[in-house]
C-alpha cells in the first residue's frame, strides 16, 4: 500500500467539494472571497519578492558596464 502524500491544500477544507477538481475550481471561481491566502504565505512569498529584488539590484549594479559618457575625444565637432 502506497501512502498519500501530506498536502497543504485548501481543497481538503472545503465543505461542499464532491471530490472533484472542476467542482472546486467553480466554487473558488464563484466565491474569490472565500478563498484567501494564509497570512504565513503572504508573508513568506513577500519576504522572498523582496529579497530576490534585493539580489536584482545589486546583481545589476555589480554588473553594469560604466559607460563613458561625453569624453573629450568624442567631440570633434
Amino acid at each position: 500500500m502506497t501512502r498519500r502524500k501530506k498536502t497543504r491544500s485548501i481543497a481538503d477544507k472545503v465543505t461542499i467539494r464532491t471530490g472533484r477538481r472542476k467542482d472546486y475550481r467553480k466554487w473558488r471561481h464563484d466565491n474569490p472571497e472565500a478563498v484567501r491566502s494564509s497570512d504565513r504565505f503572504s508573508r513568506k512569498k513577500q519576504q522572498q519578492r523582496k529579497s530576490q529584488a534585493a539580489r536584482k539590484q545589486e546583481r545589476q549594479r555589480r554588473e553594469a558596464a560604466s559607460l563613458p559618457l561625453h569624453s573629450d575625444n568624442d567631440r570633434e565637432t
